[in-house]
């Protein structure tokens, strides 16, 4: 007896028994497309796709934006402190000069700068003070600062190169009503000795420049003062404090202490960026890592949404798993059926979510400023934050790993129902249905 279906059973078999075969791609379509009496499944599939869309997304945004943080934090940190601070130990460093052009004649050395520093009391217009750091600088040391001498707001550098004139920041200018050519007065507590003691020196400069580096510390509390004038206004005529050495790798200053103490020539002790702000930085790296452990979590728990999704799915596609096996289809072709079917899911969720924190990530200034003004409040307080405007720097390193755990708990996650569904007795479920 010749039947012309007899060859259908063999070759669905046959393409059953391919691993990932179209016939097994079909099937897994067919199972993720939404019907009527499927509504409730397809309603869970569709969560755990949300779930895992916005969880790749926050942990990518969060990331780019904790990244974006630190960078800018240390790019105005190290723009405006150096990189290694030399201070002297045996005697004062009235050498000053012959010491920073040896500093800068190493390898590796970017600039050398000698400085006074001192603690002041700013006042301006209508008599309004703050508390100031000053810092004296010689005038093409300051130039070389590119963070600030680039980034001057108004006024110029004649007068302070003149040494008649001092840089404020823009925060400062602000809160003492001053704009260029005003004059600030500072009043220093270690002043002048007299027949009834110290007495505060007090001393009117003209602002010849206002820079705004970003950063709302630095902007509201530091005055750059010609080194000379700063020698004289805080009785350290012919030495100073301590000489800042930049370097082209911060990230290598172990290897520069040993070539800048051999410089030196004398005792001096060496601080770097890194202690200075230890404590700061390592806040900053706990924080990051808790916030991936914490935000990894979303994905857990959308990939725990397909789990109960592709159960209900496996339980009610009991008699199709039946018939499947049946016809041919091996245990295997099964699992692969619903795996395919739940990774579809983990899949296109994580390329979402990867896209969505793309974009996110790309215009999160303009989101930021787009809710303060709906809400009518500042979201992101330079007065809290240090800067002026969110940043956000994604990793590429840290994005594949977000991108490989997302996928991973996703491909997990569907193994135990994909496994259930291939270990279904066919018998079982048909005489049951």
């Amino acid at each position: 007896m010749n039947d012309p279906h007899a060859g259908t059973l063999p070759s669905t078999a046959a393409a059953a028994a391919k691993p990932f075969s179209a016939f097994e791609r079909m099937v897994a379509w067919r199972y993720l497309r939404s019907r009527r009496k499927e509504a409730f499944i397809s309603v869970i599939a569709g969560f755990s796709f949300v779930g895992i869309m916005l969880g790749v997304a926050t942990l990518i945004i969060v990331m780019a934006v904790m990244n974006g943080f630190r960078g800018e934090l240390i790019t105005r940190i190290l723009g405006i402190n150096g990189h290694m601070v030399v201070q002297p130990i045996d005697r004062p460093l009235d050498d000053y000069a012959a010491l920073a052009a040896r500093f800068k004649g190493v390898d590796g050395v970017i600039n050398a700068i000698p400085l006074v520093e001192g603690q002041t009391l700013a006042s301006g217009v209508g008599g309004a003070g703050t508390g100031a750091l000053v810092r004296g600088v010689r005038a093409e040391d300051f130039q070389s600062m590119e963070l600030v001498s680039e980034n001057i707001r108004s006024g110029d550098l004649v007068g302070f190169v003149a040494g008649e004139g001092v840089a404020i920041g823009s925060r400062m200018a602000q809160s003492l009503g001053l704009t260029a050519g005003d004059l600030i007065t500072l009043v220093a507590p270690e002043g002048d000795v007299t027949p009834f003691g110290v007495t505060p020196r007090v001393k009117a400069y003209p602002v010849s420049a206002i820079f705004e580096v970003g950063m709302s510390e630095y902007d509201s509390s530091i005055i750059y003062m010609p080194l000379e004038e700063a020698q004289l206004y805080f009785n350290s005529e012919g030495v100073v404090q301590s000489i800042e050495v930049f370097v082209e790798d911060p990230d290598d200053i172990d290897a520069m202490r040993p070539l800048i103490e051999a410089a030196a020539d004398r005792q001096v002790f060496i601080t770097d960026w890194r202690q200075r702000n230890q404590t700061f930085f390592s806040a900053l790296q706990v924080e990051r890592n808790v916030m991936f452990m914490i935000l990894t979590l979303i994905i857990l728990v959308a990939a725990l949404n397909i789990i109960s999704g592709l159960i209900m799915l496996v339980k009610d596609k009991g008699r199709d798993i039946a018939i499947l096996r049946t016809m041919g289809a091996t245990s295997g072709s099964v699992m692969r059926i619903f795996f395919m079917t739940g990774a579809a899911i983990g899949v296109t969720g994580t390329i979402a979510g990867f896209l969505l924190g793309v974009v996110v990530c790309l215009n999160v200034e303009r989101i930021r400023q787009f809710f303060s003004w709906l809400s009518g409040t500042t979201l992101f307080n330079p007065e809290l934050y240090f800067l002026s405007q969110l940043p956000a720097d994604m990793d590429s390193g840290e994005t594949l790993v977000v991108l490989v755990v997302a996928l991973a708990l996703s491909f997990i996650a569907t193994l135990i129902p994909s496994w259930r569904a291939s270990k279904l007795d066919p018998v079982q479920a048909l005489r049951y249905e």
